[in-house]
């Protein structure tokens, strides 16, 4: 709960916009771990002395696109450009390939520059961007599909 709130209150262009609670963070953790359990997700959580620092997950696309993994990374402000986001996307990739997925898909806000700089580094190939596609605060942004190939 404190690694997503620290998130939202720092502006993070992450999926949510508001602070969560403990029930709300409770209830996301519960089916999470359901299915992380169920095969669905693939989940990489960093932790410096037993603090979450950073998420990431693939989760598994349902029935024609089956064989596709949808990523999402986030890492503290705190413990961003020390390879923590390389190394967690290094192991998503390699699991995503245990787990038999031919094709991994990322959203990135556009103006994300730590993320553009990222991605690439690890194979990931820019596929296009979506002018307006999040709102954040008000606030519509761009956002670039990218693709890796497994």
């Amino acid at each position: 709960m404190e690694f997503i709130n620290a998130l939202v209150e720092e502006g993070a262009h992450i999926s949510k916009n508001r602070k969560v609670t403990k029930e709300e963070e409770t209830d996301w953790l519960s089916h999470h771990m359901a299915s992380i359990e169920r095969g669905r997700t693939i989940s990489v959580v960093a932790e410096v002395e037993g603090k979450v620092i950073g998420n990431s997950e693939v989760g598994k696309g349902i029935e024609g696109n089956s064989h596709v993994g949808f990523l999402g990374i986030a890492v503290s402000r705190d413990y961003r450009d020390l390879g923590i986001g390389s190394r967690m996307m290094e192991m998503l990739i390699r699991e995503s390939r245990k787990a038999g997925l031919k094709l991994l898909v990322l959203d990135v806000v556009a103006r994300n520059v730590r993320a553009h700089h990222l991605y690439p580094k690890v194979g990931f190939i820019d596929a296009g961007t979506i002018p307006r596609m999040m709102s954040i605060g008000g606030e519509y942004l761009d956002v670039t599909r990218m693709y890796l190939e497994l």
